[in-house]
């Protein structure tokens, strides 16, 4: 299917060839009517895209000070590979369409296949011929109503959330300053609610329109008429209410705002505009300044968006999906009129030259429609009691390994590709000798493509089934969501796949028992799991250095994780996981793989809260090791440091930059590296799992381990819970 990209990099737009998404549960695959042009948002992201690389850090230094964060913790090629692998990606544009459904879901009931849908969200309502949309992003559109009117639902639903932060009552007078697409929706809303409004841009087109639809007057803001309008609609008092929808960097809507307001009046902003409020004007006339964030109550919050959970009527009264049905309803009785808005409708093929004329301003519009071809083609199929460590049941005879041909390259499919599959995985496998980076898999059409342009995969597709059953494919990368992990990684082990999946291997121990079942199933125990602290060159080198022990050791491991940015999916417990049963394995494998033996027991306290969590590990010998997993700490300190002593020698590792052995009163051993040159151990790690699958050897770390790693990191939780030690039944 076609779909419409930027590269944010270079500025480049594209009709994109991508693969069909495909249609998941608790969702509808669309296929686009048509799709509206934000000639706000979009533009704005287009002009974006064409700054120099300086003038993109000017207009974002919130990303900057993210960019500064990340080579403190993890160092400058690190850094410079997911900046860059961001930058030079294709984008999606658009989140405001009208289609026809041509794909339900499990889980969906209030739809049907042919059923016409309003869609709304800017990773679901892509200027593409199809879109896979979860439940509480459509709604479906009222008789009678023509789909190029629907697909105004999403920016109707903006303006409408805007209007409802204002509380508008029957009489008053309302002021709208910037008279592009929502300022022409809010007030045709305003209009409709019983209110007189006054519109201020300095396009007189616009302000002609603007009139035409309903405006008591509008104007030029710097016109004497505008002030004149207010003071006889309020009687001099000022106007009730004030909607910013303008954009750009003049200071001169809100300084307005403060002018023509009454005392205790209201200013909503709902565009993008500059905020320096003069203090004086809006402390003296006391303003209730309000934001409206989107389409409404939902807005980012992943179990609505994305899960389907909704919103009780009686607490929430107007969602976003409830803005959307009610902005379709308002078109379709007549209260609402979209058409006088469209300036121009474009052919999909032609969205390039569309662009770029909008942004050159060659067509001035208040919105530009996307017209799809009405015959597509159809759609592609798209102190507790003890835990047992489960026992790792294997086929007499052992595990058959298919031979491969003498100096054939090993061929991979990457099953996900986020940012730590584009960052730290596939920079070290495409370049390396040996390696065919045969097919990429995603939910989402433009990130395979991604992928398949940056890495060179031979394909890229949504089509999982047909993956696995790809004979000539020789092992399969999961780097997906958690919740995803121990599935996927079953049904590759099933289809006779070798499998590396990024951790955690599973999330509950049932998960882990399917993995496991899997394994005695199919007879293949071809796994790795992405374990890769045991493999960093600098932590190698030290234990070496540091010796056998001859008595149990203490290990001290102080991981400050910080906090997680608001929105992360890291944050989706209930479906994700505790965040520490997400990567918490990484320190207990390091910390087993320094002891050379499995925990036989767990103890777990957390602070109030459960931000802070102390973890306990006891070892067959008496050794320990104290996991301090800490997200309160300062960001400038080092993320990880370890120190390890035994039989009177220590180990001490600073962030894989620095490493020193000490050996009674003086330093044995010091190794310092220079932050860029941070080293994690992927690089290592994909060797020895490429070498393994070449040769059909040893996988790098032997099952139990993986196994009794995954355990442990699941017993965590158990003893948070009981509030004493887990044993772990069974270790090796």
């Amino acid at each position: 299917m076609k779909q419409v990209v930027q590269n944010y990099k270079s500025g480049e737009l594209a009709v994109l060839d991508v693969p069909v998404p495909g249609c998941k549960p608790g969702g509808v695959l669309v296929r686009t009517a048509y799709s509206l042009i934000s000639t706000g948002t979009e533009l704005m992201k287009v002009s974006e895209a064409g700054m120099s690389m300086l003038g993109k850090a000017r207009s974002r230094p919130d990303q900057v000070a993210k960019v500064m964060q990340s080579v403190a913790t993890n160092g400058v090629p690190a850094t410079y590979r997911k900046v860059m692998g961001k930058l030079d990606s294709y984008t999606p544009l658009g989140y405001s369409l009208c289609g026809v459904v041509e794909q339900v879901g499990a889980g969906i009931d209030d739809v049907k296949v042919g059923d016409l849908v309003a869609c709304a969200g800017n990773e679901h309502a892509l200027h593409a011929e199809l879109n896979w949309v979860p439940k509480n992003l459509y709604t479906p559109v009222p008789d009678g109503l023509t789909p190029r009117h629907a697909a105004f639902g999403t920016v109707g639903s903006i303006a409408m959330q805007g209007v409802r932060q204002g509380e508008p009552q029957l009489g008053e007078v309302a002021l709208v300053i910037g008279l592009g697409l929502i300022g022409q929706l809010v007030v045709q809303l305003l209009v409709a609610s019983g209110i007189r409004v006054v519109g201020v841009d300095p396009d007189p087109v616009r302000c002609e329109l603007a009139e035409r639809l309903g405006a008591a007057a509008c104007g030029d803001p710097a016109s004497a008429a505008v002030e004149a309008a207010v003071a006889e609609l309020t009687g001099g008092h000022g106007v009730d209410q004030v909607y910013l929808a303008a954009g750009g960097g003049s200071n001169q809507p809100v300084e307005l705002a403060a002018r023509l307001c009454r005392d205790r009046g209201r200013v909503v902003d709902i565009g993008k505009c500059r905020l320096d409020l003069p203090w004086n004007a809006y402390y003296e006339k006391e303003l209730d300044v309000r934001f409206s964030r989107s389409y409404g109550p939902g807005r980012y919050d992943p179990e609505y968006e994305l899960e389907g959970r909704d919103y009780p009527i009686g607490y929430v009264r107007w969602t976003e999906r409830r803005n959307l049905a009610c902005f379709l309803d308002l078109l379709a009785r007549g209260s609402v009129d979209v058409e006088p808005l469209v300036s121009h409708i474009a052919d999909f093929d032609d969205a390039v030259e569309t662009y770029q004329r909008l942004k050159d301003g060659d067509l001035k519009a208040v919105a530009v429609l996307f017209r799809y071809p009405e015959h597509a083609g159809e759609a592609e199929e798209a102190g507790a009691p003890a835990v047992a460590v489960p026992a790792v049941k294997r086929p007499s005879g052992g595990v058959s390994t298919p031979a491969r041909a003498a100096k054939t390259p090993v061929r991979l499919a990457f099953v996900g590709a986020g940012n730590y599959a584009t960052s730290m995985l596939l920079p070290h496998l495409a370049q390396r000798d040996g390696v065919t980076l045969s097919t990429v898999v995603t939910t989402t059409a433009l990130s395979a493509a991604n992928a398949q342009r940056k890495f060179g995969f031979a394909e890229a597709t949504t089509d999982l089934d047909a993956v696995l059953g790809d004979k000539s494919i020789d092992a399969v990368f999961v780097v997906t969501r958690h919740s995803s992990h121990a599935e996927l990684t079953r049904k590759a082990l099933l289809a006779g796949k070798t499998v590396f999946v990024e951790k955690p291997l599973a999330l509950t121990e049932d998960e882990l028992a399917g993995v496991l079942a899997a394994v005695e199933e199919s007879g293949n125990d071809r796994l790795q799991v992405g374990f890769n602290r045991r493999f960093a060159p600098l932590l190698q080198e030290a234990r070496k250095r540091f010796g056998a022990r001859t008595g149990p050791a203490s290990l001290r491991y102080l991981v400050n994780a910080g906090r997680l940015q608001h929105g992360s999916w890291y944050l989706q417990q209930g479906t994700e996981g505790s965040r520490f049963a997400g990567e918490g394995g990484h320190f207990i494998d390091t910390a087993s793989w320094l002891l050379e033996a499995d925990p036989v027991s767990v103890y777990a306290v957390a602070t109030s809260g459960n931000e802070d969590l102390q973890v306990v590990l006891r070892y067959p010998d008496g050794s320990t090791a104290t996991i301090s997993y800490v997200t309160t700490g300062a960001a400038g300190f080092p993320k990880e440091t370890l120190d390890l002593v035994a039989d009177g020698k220590v180990l001490r590792l600073d962030d894989f930059v620095r490493a020193t052995v000490y050996d009674g009163r003086r330093k044995r051993w010091v190794s310092s590296r220079l932050p860029k040159a941070r080293d994690k151990g992927q690089s290592a790690e994909l060797a020895a799992f490429i070498k393994a699958v070449r040769t059909g050897g040893p996988m790098p770390v032997p099952l139990e381990s993986l196994v009794a790693t995954t355990s442990a990191t699941l017993a965590v939780q158990a003893g948070l819970v009981g509030g004493a030690p887990v044993t772990l039944a069974r270790a090796r």
